[in-house]
């Protein structure tokens, strides 16, 4: 498993080339990002933090001293805008009582340990805890989200894992613990699959199925599909 990891890995980077994702920026940024970027397409997410950013609310303090019903309607464009400006509230009422409000201070603490808080905010998921870690508090976390699992699903590489933990923890067992790695890999398979392992892949042109005859794609279309 660590070899294919590894060479799934090289192989969409040297067909992608590095993403440098996530565009913010400052930490904060990336963090109202991923809470915002929940169920929603990035375009619309980013319009919300660009909205934010308009009224000078894109900084914990600001944040923190608003209201739910100032910050909702500002962040319509990401959906469920209600609910989204009570976790951004959540985060950073947790980020003032337990750090003094410093981005410095809260990511100083061990990973493990930090992601077991960002758990316990209300509203703050696995997905959106490790997007936190990794791409704003430079931790190695691996994030595991849909993208992720079709396309171990597809590529036959599950083997009865299903549950978010249970997929993160086979990236984290399997590459190095290197943060610009888990950057990187997390990224490309996001990349791969809207650009081409879609619900409609384009799999004449999959860089995947290239590396290893192991690799077989278990999607009905068989490579059959193009967009």
């Amino acid at each position: 498993m660590k070899k294919t990891l590894l060479g799934i890995y090289n192989s969409l980077l040297n067909s992608y080339g590095e993403r440098n994702w996530w565009p913010a920026k400052n930490r904060f940024e990336v963090i109202v990002g991923a809470v915002l970027v929940q169920n929603v397409s990035w375009s619309n997410a980013e319009k919300a933090v660009n909205n934010l950013k308009k009224y000078n609310l894109l900084n914990p303090p600001s944040i923190h001293k608003s209201s739910v019903k100032k910050l909702a309607p500002l962040i319509r464009s990401s959906r469920f805008y209600n609910q989204k400006a009570e976790k951004l509230k959540n985060f950073t009422d947790y980020l003032f009582n337990n750090y003094n409000g410093s981005l410095n201070k809260m990511f100083t603490v061990d990973t493990e340990k930090l992601r077991k808080e960002l758990l316990d905010i209300k509203g703050i998921g696995r997905e959106t805890a490790d997007s936190i870690l990794l791409y704003a508090g430079k931790k190695p976390s691996f994030v595991s989200d849909a993208y992720t699992k079709r396309f171990l699903e597809r590529y036959g590489l599950l083997n009865g894992l299903s549950s978010y933990e249970e997929i993160r923890s086979l990236f984290m067992d399997n590459i190095p613990e290197d943060t610009y790695m888990y950057n990187e890999y997390h990224a490309l398979i996001v990349h791969h699959g809207y650009a081409v392992c879609k619900s409609k892949p384009s799999c004449q042109i999959c860089p995947v199925k290239k590396i290893s005859k192991k690799i077989y794609c278990s999607h009905p279309s068989n490579f059959e599909h193009s967009d």
